[in-house]
């Protein structure tokens, strides 16, 4: 049996014009861009083409956008930096409760540098209580920050008219829209947000490799010193393969974003239903509609999760129980938490994220395979009562 892989979250194939377009930076113009001789500007050239691709794909201009090593840099240049821009202002972050754990523990450091950090609630389906968001907005707060789409439950937040209620307090507003850009359509100026993050790996780019978008006029105090890469905001060598690969990836993405959804979305609606059909007391946590097009994310009563994914991956079938970020942890979700979801169902989820190479014969193949791992599993529970 072939194998399944439904962990497109955590990161994509790449695709392989990405690579064609990788190779030469390797073994042929493999100059340092800041030298300048004709190899360090054949590179510095093919930086420049990759910035305006990316440009393009969330409709900045290249001069906003700075590459970093991941989407975890981003986040944290994007946090931290933003935050220590404005200490003159204040020292106050305000962020939701469901951000991704390089927004959240970015912020938790600022607090032990004496920043202080309004955590604001989000309802059973993962959406931010604006009103909550907005009162939480003090005068010295200097950053609010909340992510475009759940890594976890795949709910996408109503981002523009948040964006717009923040931005009448003044205030500079970032989102983690690492699981969308490249995968719906993002438009930093249409969203209204001062800073952006990305990454190459959620739409078939390298990893390795990610952006921050910064708004022109926007404060972001640098976190790494050395020399003038990226306009002073990010020092260090560049990584030229990769960032040709994540502009690759981005002049793939913006003509087929539509397309991509369109394979997407009615493999996540067969699967999310199907699971509810087929295996009882199972609950598909996240909004049902408004949620990234190839996240199903469930939870299952009276089961492990780890469990569950070693009985999957035995069978050739590799999914997520949550972010990435937080599996090896073996700590129950603060996602999942936030939405009201008690630890020990939290602790039974799994998480499928699908991508382009899926099929509807790899839903299929899920449904048929997974009903008799839950109920070997369950029979083996004490939890479970039938």
């Amino acid at each position: 049996m072939a194998d399944i892989y439904m962990d497109n979250a955590s990161g994509t194939r790449l695709s392989e014009d990405v690579f064609e377009a990788m190779k030469p930076y390797f073994l042929e113009d493999y100059g340092n861009p800041s030298s300048i001789h004709k190899y360090g500007l054949a590179a510095k050239e093919a930086i420049e083409d990759a910035r305006a691709k990316v440009a393009a794909l969330i409709g900045a201009d290249p001069g906003e956008i700075y590459f970093t090593s991941c989407g975890s840099e981003s986040n944290n240049l994007a946090v931290k930096g933003a935050a220590w821009a404005g200490r003159k202002k204040g020292k106050h972050i305000v962020l939701s409760s469901i951000e991704h754990h390089s927004v959240m523990h970015a912020a938790k450091a600022m607090t032990r540098l004496g920043w202080e950090m309004t955590v604001v609630a989000v309802d059973g389906n993962g959406f931010i209580d604006q009103d909550a968001l907005i009162s939480a907005i003090r005068e010295d707060t200097t950053l609010v920050s909340v992510l475009h789409a759940s890594n976890e439950i795949g709910t996408i937040q109503p981002l523009k008219e948040i964006a717009a209620r923040v931005k009448a307090k003044g205030v500079p507003f970032h989102s983690d829209a690492i699981q969308t850009v490249g995968v719906i359509p993002v438009d930093v100026n249409d969203l209204g947000v001062d800073i952006l993050s990305l990454a190459a790996n959620s739409f078939y780019g390298p990893k390795g490799v990610a952006a921050l978008y910064i708004r022109k006029g926007t404060r972001v105090f640098s976190l790494i010193d050395g020399g003038i890469q990226e306009r002073g905001r990010r020092a260090g060598t560049e990584n030229v393969p990769a960032i040709v690969g994540l502009g690759k990836a981005a002049e793939l993405a913006l003509p087929a974003i539509e397309s991509r959804m369109a394979h997407l979305t009615p493999l996540r609606e067969k699967l999310m239903s199907g699971l509810v059909s087929v295996i009882p007391k199972l609950y598909v946590n996240g909004d049902q509609e408004k949620r990234l097009p190839g996240n199903v994310h469930a939870s299952i009563e009276a089961i492990e999760g780890e469990s569950m994914l070693f009985s999957l991956g035995a069978k050739g079938i590799m999914a997520a129980s949550g972010s990435s970020c937080a599996d090896k942890a073996l700590k129950s979700s603060h996602v999942l938490a936030a939405i009201g979801v008690e630890p020990a169902l939290a602790n039974a989820s799994l998480l499928f994220t699908l991508g382009m190479d899926n099929t509807d014969a790899d839903v299929d193949t899920v449904l048929e395979m997974l009903p008799p791992i839950v109920e070997r599993l369950r029979n083996m529970s004490p939890l479970w009562n039938g």
